[in-house]
């Protein structure tokens, strides 16, 4: 793979969206090769019993998609240093998250990119919320 040129970059630019319905089938094989087989992300009833109108997916899942994001834009997963957010809200099956994000800062010396990622989800009621967020990652550059 063919890691970004550091040249190419400049402070503000934004990452390209990733965009993905998150489904039954993902959480389920994210439980099986993470191991975390927690019922939350797997029994609606014991999911509901807990609060959710239903299973949601886990936390580092949809971290998952922010940290592929980046590596998207960055042209090699490698040339992740660093990683880093906060989980802020569920994500709910069948609903759409969208990954993406900014650089916020070059470092010249170190040929890296500090980039501020998030996820968000447009929930059915209309409002906007951030599963992760205030997250970073710095990403080594060619």
């Amino acid at each position: 793979m063919s890691v970004r040129a550091f040249d190419g970059v400049a402070v503000g630019d934004e990452l390209p969206e990733l965009r993905r319905v998150v489904t039954r089938e993902m959480v389920k094989a994210y439980a099986d090769a993470g191991r975390d087989q927690n019922p939350l992300h797997q029994d609606d009833d014991f999911a509901r019993g807990v609060g959710f109108d239903g299973i949601i997916a886990h936390g580092m899942f949809t971290m998952g998609l922010a940290a592929a994001c980046v590596a998207d834009w960055a042209g090699d997963p490698e040339a992740i240093a660093k990683i880093s957010a906060q989980f802020r809200a569920p994500v709910f099956m069948d609903e759409e998250v969208v990954a993406t994000g900014r650089v916020r800062l070059l470092d010249a010396d170190a040929r890296t990119a500090t980039v501020e990622m998030w996820v968000s989800v447009d929930r059915a009621d209309g409002t906007t919320e951030y599963p992760v967020k205030r997250g970073q990652a710095v990403v080594r550059l060619a």
